[in-house]
């Protein structure tokens, strides 16, 4: 494509936003004419050097910053998160249609298409009364359509673990292989508990010289144990993934705490290379931590009785 019949971005005339109510996204051919613009011969170096496999790291930092926008529930940075994250998809279209595949249009008309065949129940005479229903049917639609492909064949390997192993639980409840209730998922956890105490017993009677083996038990049998807490938190609808980074959170502010009054009372760490180092006992720091425990229960905005 010629520069001549590229879409033309005017910085100095900038578009004031519709009100909400009159927003329908006709605006994004905006953004399709700064990428364009960007990645003209005469455009910026850096964007002109990109290519998918380059911005794979992008794509996920910007999902990731979504849905840090969503826990706070900043709707400010959400909205500017989202902007980026499609920035990151109306870049790949460009890239795409540069070398011929598709483009933009492609990517809208694709989704589109996939909505309204997937959602006979609102674009056709399908009746179904609840959201479970449409889960189920759609994965009966999906599979139809991905002839060939298993049940988690859709599922990234790329998401975070967490979050792959709850998205395979769901995958194949919807096909009947899962435990009717929580009960059987909290058994399999005891369950696999077990064997991991096991193997870890095992582990610590094996000389050193032969540990190799029953190291990757060990961590099999953890791999294990981490897959049915997964399924567990499914059957209780909790967010495994989003569990555990809030408990990380929760980690991080405490131990912020710690070091505080580790400085304040200690005067740092101190190096353990040097000669004479003492380590700060695990009592007082514990008592720390229990300091900002206490904090936190006391403040207004802050759940009491947590861990």
């Amino acid at each position: 494509m010629t520069d001549e019949k590229l879409p033309r971005f005017d910085e100095d005339t900038p578009r004031p936003v519709p009100p909400l109510t009159d927003q329908d996204g006709t605006t994004i051919t905006r953004l399709v004419g700064v990428m364009r613009r960007l990645l003209a011969p005469d455009g910026c170096p850096w964007d002109r050097e990109q290519s998918f496999e380059t911005l794979r790291k992008y794509t996920l930092e910007e999902a990731c910053e979504v849905i840090d926008a969503i826990e706070t529930n900043d709707r400010a940075a959400h909205a500017e998160e989202l902007g980026d994250l499609l920035l990151q998809i109306v870049f790949q279209a460009e890239l795409a249609r540069a070398e011929g595949s598709f483009a933009l249009d492609d990517v809208v008309s694709g989704i589109v298409e996939k909505l309204v065949r997937r959602h006979p129940h609102v674009f056709g005479h399908l009746d179904v009364k609840t959201a479970d229903e449409v889960l189920r049917n759609w994965e009966k639609i999906k599979a139809a359509e991905k002839k060939g492909r298993g049940i988690l064949g859709g599922v990234p390997r790329s998401l975070p673990a967490l979050t792959r192993a709850q998205r395979i639980g769901e995958k194949v409840s919807r096909v009947g292989f899962d435990w009717d209730d929580p009960s059987g998922s909290r058994a399999k956890v005891d369950e696999e508990m077990g064997e991991l105490l096991h193997a870890m017993d095992a582990l610590a009677k094996t000389p050193d010289a032969e540990q190799k083996a029953h190291k990757a038990h060990v961590e099999e049998e953890l791999g294990d144990v981490l897959f049915a807490l997964v399924n567990l938190a499914r059957h209780l609808d909790v967010d495994a993934e989003g569990a555990l980074r809030r408990t990380i959170d929760k980690f991080t502010r405490r131990f912020a705490h710690v070091e505080k009054r580790v400085h304040e009372k200690h005067a740092g760490w101190g190096d353990p290379t040097e000669p004479g180092h003492t380590t700060i006992p695990l009592a007082v720091l514990d008592g720390y931590w229990e300091e900002a425990k206490k904090a936190e229960r006391a403040a207004p905005e802050s759940p009491t009785g947590s861990g």
